[in-house]
Order: C-alpha cells, then structure tokens, then sequence
C-alpha cells in the first residue's frame, strides 16, 4: 500500500496496516488455529475441569449468511455459513451442553455449578442474515439466542461505516480521502494493499468521535459513489424482521446502543444517553422488558470500567462484552462485563472449537470484588 499526502510527504500507510484487526494476510490467525489444534489433540481439553471451565460459554456471531466468492473479503472472520451454525448445534449437543437463553446465563453466574456446562448463542449487529440463514436453522433445532439490536438501523438512520468502507476498497485501485485536515492519497491495486489499507482505515475510523466519523466515511462514499444509507438499510433487519423474531419464545432481544458508537470515543453524557435511549427505544418498540446490553464492538479499546457502571445504573440485567473467557458460577463473573468468545469465521475446526469451550485457553479469574465482600461477612 503506498500512500501520498497533499504535500508529497511520506505517508506512513505501510506501518499502519498492523492497526486494527481486519487484516486477514497476517499469520495470527494460521498460528492460533494450530495451537489450539495441538491442544486438541494433546488432550488437554478433556483435563480441564471446571476450575478452568467455569459454569459454561457466551458464543459471539455476527452475520451467518452463505460463502461468498470474492478474493477481498475484510470482514470474512465476522461471518460464519448457516452450515457451519447447524454443525455447531449439532457438535454441542454431541457434547453435552446446555444451550440456553440469556436470562439463564445470568441465572447460572450467580448460583452453585450445575452438572451441566452450558453454551448461550449470541449475535451482534441486529444483521438481515440473521432472519435470512441463522433463524431456519435455530427455529428447526428449537434452541434459545440473543440478539443485540442497535435500535438506528432498523429506524433506517444508522450508518454501518465498515461495510461502506469495505465496498469503496474492493473496487478502487486509487483513493484519496481527508485525514486530520489533510488529503491523503493510497494505491491499493492488489489485494495484499486492500487488505492492509482497510485495516489502516478500520482503525483510524474507530478512533473517530461520531461526528467526525459520520463526516468521514460520507465523504468518502459520495467520492466513490457508494449509497451510504442503501447499503445501510439492506444488511440490516427492520422493524417487521425484528417483530417476528419477537415473537418467539426462544429469542431474547438485547440492546447494544442508538447508534453503535465506540463508547471510549463519547463523553460521559452522551454514552449514557445512547444505552438509555438505546433500551428505552427497544422497549417501547418491544412492549417487554430489555434486560441485555452488548458493548458496540466490545473489544477493550471500545468501552472503560466507567461504561460497565453506566451499563448497570440504566438497568440492564447483563452487558456482554467481545472479551474472551468463560463464564463462572457462584458470583465470580461480573455480569456488566460479561465475556464471550468471538468466533472467527474463517475456522472451520470443531476441534478448535470444543478447546475453546473448555476453559483451557483462558486463566482462572478472581471473584467479583462483591463476592469477596459476602465471603468476609
């Protein structure tokens, strides 16, 4: 990827292709599928009891929708095939888990260790794939998910800034767009430089307050012609969609903001508003209760201790986050910072995954700091 400023200036790009996690041409990925390959194998799954284990697993999908053809796809680890959900279903229950709702994840986390570890399926984005591909394949199995909505895009406002800068990459070999008040330039002919300017640009993007971000990627996509709003509008589920997934018994509709900002981007006032608002929308929408919350991108960098208080004191029951670990029984995890674990759609090992779903990758945490306070008393 070769960059140029207004001025001629050295750009920079080639380093900051390691900004980000979209980018697929790194070995990261080959290398952590056979560590956890040779653990499969080693056997060390089977020896992990439930001081590793914990009392079950909080799944993280985004989009489930077919392969594609394509040699740039940034976002392939986000997606996983509705073949491979029905292998997944299939594999856990092979195995003996418990696949259960939300509300009973919560349940578990709380009270003594059952004999049973259980798996809770979750999906991020509020994704039209979802009713498209995903819901025929959990409806036939008849097991519980959750789904984390943020409430713009199924109100045809928000801007899903990640797949207009994906289309505005795949087919340019030029672009140029305005950095820190200065046009810079980037020539991405082939796909090894796509790959590296949308993991240059996926970072820098996330850094951005949501005016400016908002400002960014609009003016990239009138540049290049992309429709913002369509593009928007057609990955995401609306009202209608949402309503008939309601309607079952077996989906829980969870909240994950207005407008799916990086909460660390926000003032303390305006991240509070968008979870109220956030829920307050569902709610009215819903006519139930939304007790669930997931942290826009929740990885460390997109929310701060101060967001998990906040997440608590408007009422959410649970907020999960993309960190990975396991979930403890008995006080130990903290439920307004719930972990899941990100599945990588580029893995296709159930090998991989049952280490996973161990515990075995993952160190044993400490308790809560309010179950420290109950044993002293």
């Amino acid at each position: 990827m070769s960059t140029k400023s207004k001025d001629n200036a050295g750009g920079g790009g080639g380093g900051a292709a390691a900004s980000g996690g979209a980018n697929l041409s790194s070995d990261n990925h080959f290398l952590t599928s056979l560590r956890l390959e040779l653990a499969w194998l080693s056997g060390r799954h089977w020896l992990s009891g439930r001081g590793s284990g914990g009392a079950g697993v909080v799944l993280r999908f985004e989009r489930v929708r077919p392969r594609r053809a394509g040699r740039f796809q940034p976002l392939r680890s986000h997606e996983i095939t509705p073949k491979f959900l029905d292998r997944t279903i299939r594999a856990l229950r092979r195995w003996k888990f418990d696949i259960v709702s939300m509300d009973e994840v919560c349940h578990r986390a709380v009270t003594s260790p059952t004999p049973r570890r259980f798996v809770c399926l979750t999906f991020d984005g509020g994704y039209k794939d979802l009713i498209a591909s995903a819901y025929p394949v959990l409806s036939r199995y008849g097991v519980p998910f959750t789904v984390y909505l943020p409430t713009a895009f199924p109100d045809r406002l928000g801007e899903a800034w990640w797949l207009a800068l994906e289309a505005v990459i795949a087919r340019e070999s030029r672009i140029s767009l305005v950095m820190d008040r200065q046009e810079r330039h980037f020539e991405v002919a082939g796909r090894a430089e796509k790959y590296q300017l949308y993991a240059f640009l996926w970072g820098w993007m996330r850094t951005l307050p949501p005016p400016d971000l908002s400002a960014a990627i609009n003016d990239l996509c009138k540049r290049y012609s992309v429709n913002l709003a369509t593009l928007s509008r057609e990955a995401v589920m609306d009202w209608e969609d949402l309503a008939r997934l309601a309607a079952d018994p077996l989906v829980t509709i969870g909240n994950a903001t207005v407008n799916y900002p990086v909460l660390s981007n926000l003032k303390d006032a305006d991240a509070q508003r968008e979870m109220t608002m956030g829920r307050a929308v569902a709610q009215t929408a819903f006519r139930r209760e939304v007790g669930h919350f997931a942290y826009p991108f929740g990885d460390r960098a997109a929310f701060a201790r101060k967001h998990v208080q906040m997440a608590e004191e408007a009422g959410f029951v649970s907020a999960a986050s993309a960190l990975a670990g396991v979930v403890h029984a008995e006080g130990r995890t903290n439920l307004h910072a719930l972990p899941r674990l990100s599945w990588d759609g580029r893995q296709r090992s159930l090998r991989v995954m049952r280490v996973l779903l161990s515990g075995a990758a993952f160190a044993p945490v400490a308790p809560t700091r309010s179950k420290v306070r109950d044993e002293a008393n």
